[in-house]
């Protein structure tokens, strides 16, 4: 599948909305699980989630807009969420982060008025040059990179209590090497 916003732009308004059912007033056991040193709970998803929105999809779609090539992004922090969104309460991530979203999306949509603009190439500091449509189409992978991984966490949190039955439930393999 090609790059469309048209498919992409309904995906995107829909994870805070997914994030939001599955997660409000879950217990902290729930949210806090996580698989191990060096991995996210689903409460630290959203905290990267909205660190996203603050710093990476719409922040380099309007640096595009503005340098093209000629001057690399800034290189995304992944564990930039830390400090300002570890261990805050749910409601109130999911709340910032659909906020956040809608004006990310709003970014997006009306820069689209600007011909070629999925075209429209930048630099990223590792990558290269890369266009707007892959940005937009990491965003939406991005997102559902972190729901799977969302699920996997919580689904180990209970890998010793299915028992027998965890030959059977693929989702507690080991995650894939990154």
């Amino acid at each position: 599948m090609h790059f469309d916003p048209e498919t992409a732009f309904p995906l995107l308004e829909r994870t805070p909305r997914l994030l939001d059912a599955w997660l409000r007033d879950l217990p902290a056991a729930w949210l806090d699980v996580d698989e191990g040193p060096g991995t996210y709970s689903p409460r630290d998803v959203v905290g990267h989630l909205i660190h996203g929105e603050e710093a990476d999809w719409a922040p380099r779609l309007h640096h595009v807009l503005a340098h093209g090539t000629a001057r690399p992004f800034e290189p995304f922090d992944r564990e930039g969420f830390v400090a300002a969104y570890r261990g805050r309460p749910i409601g109130d991530l999911l709340d910032r982060f659909a906020r956040l979203r809608a004006e990310s999306l709003a970014s997006f949509r009306a820069a689209a008025a600007h011909p070629g603009l999925w075209e429209r190439r930048g630099s990223h500091p590792e990558l290269g040059e890369v266009n707007v449509g892959q940005l937009a189409a990491t965003w939406v992978v991005h997102d559902l990179g972190h729901l799977r991984q969302i699920a996997r966490a919580m689904a180990r949190a209970y890998a010793d209590a299915v028992g027998p039955w965890r030959a059977y439930l693929t989702i507690l393999e080991p995650p894939p090497a990154l």
